[in-house]
């Protein structure tokens, strides 16, 4: 195997070309970018860049298949959209070149072969993973086929339980009760999909169910008193929140109304009052792209 080529740009150039790709319309599908293309070969070829871009360029062209498992409530569906929509309006915020396909498998619809994306979601749900539905024994069935080929995927809430549950873990539903509005998660490690900058993180939850007992080989990388297995990661491939980046604060309010008697008087005013914090939704999502778009090893340092 030849030596990696020397790099032969000038500090002058490499400035100019991050400065160009910076103000590129990311939106743009990347074949109609040509005077960006080579500037973007040289970013992922010359480690002197910023890391930010060239983690941003490799993601260029990520295909992302979003399984869908749940339906917002029609009456809320007009100001929110579909939980497949929130998940891609967040995501575009970051990315705005991201690819994404929903596959509908609450009902059944699946991608004709599973490289047909890069990589794959799995969102919330207000089913438990636990239910004697057919539909979440199929998904549990691609979920191990997913792991089997080491394939990226993401899980939230619901997702990040099943993984659990279909990997020799195990979900129940929780005597601490429901979790609601804004929690705060503390990192017991730093993963290198991260940001290094705080150890904690402010996201929305809602949820009876928790991971009581995780996949067998998955690191527990944060977690709060209420919810101890709050992120997991299983090897390189695949990596889950209990929280929902997805959800904005209305969004959340709406959930509390909705089921105010059956979570309690004081979740709900406790719920409600989280709320004056914003959630942190664009850091999340910043992670989770990291994750999904890196295809080097993955490491975290225990702090």
């Amino acid at each position: 195997m030849g030596a990696k080529k020397k790099s032969h740009i000038t500090p002058s150039k490499r400035y100019a070309q991050e400065a160009q790709l910076l103000e590129i319309n990311w939106s743009l599908p990347f074949s109609v970018m040509d005077s960006a293309r080579s500037a973007a070969y040289d970013i992922l070829e010359d480690t002197s860049f910023n890391d930010a871009l060239r983690a941003r360029v490799k993601r260029l062209g990520m295909k992302l298949g979003i399984l869908k498992t749940d339906e917002v409530r029609p009456e809320w569906v007009p100001e929110f959209g579909e939980y497949p929509d929130m998940f891609i309006g967040l995501l575009r915020q970051v990315d705005p070149s991201l690819e994404c396909r929903v596959y509908d498998v609450e009902h059944g619809q699946y991608p004709a072969e599973i490289d047909e994306v890069d990589a794959y979601l799995i969102t919330g749900s207000k089913s438990s993973v636990y239910d004697d539905k057919p539909w979440i024994a199929t998904l549990m069935d691609f979920v191990r086929e997913l792991d089997r080929r080491r394939k990226k995927l993401v899980g939230i809430c619901f997702g990040h339980q099943l993984v659990a549950q279909a990997l020799g873990g195990n979900t129940e539903k929780s005597a601490k009760g429901w979790g609601v509005g804004l929690h705060t998660h503390h990192f017991s490690e730093v993963p290198s999909w991260s940001d290094e900058k705080d150890m904690s993180f402010d996201i929305l939850v809602s949820h009876q169910d928790q991971v009581v007992t995780n996949a067998v080989g998955a690191r527990v990388l944060a977690g709060s008193e209420f919810c101890e297995n709050a992120v997991c990661q299983l090897g390189e491939h695949i990596l889950t929140f209990q929280g929902h980046p997805e959800f904005v604060p209305e969004y959340s309010r709406e959930i509390m109304e909705f089921r105010r008697k059956t979570i309690g008087e004081p979740v709900y005013h406790k719920g409600v009052a989280s709320l004056a914090v914003a959630p942190q939704r664009e850091r999340v999502a910043r992670w989770m792209l990291n994750f999904l778009g890196d295809q080097s090893p993955a490491r975290a340092e225990a702090v």
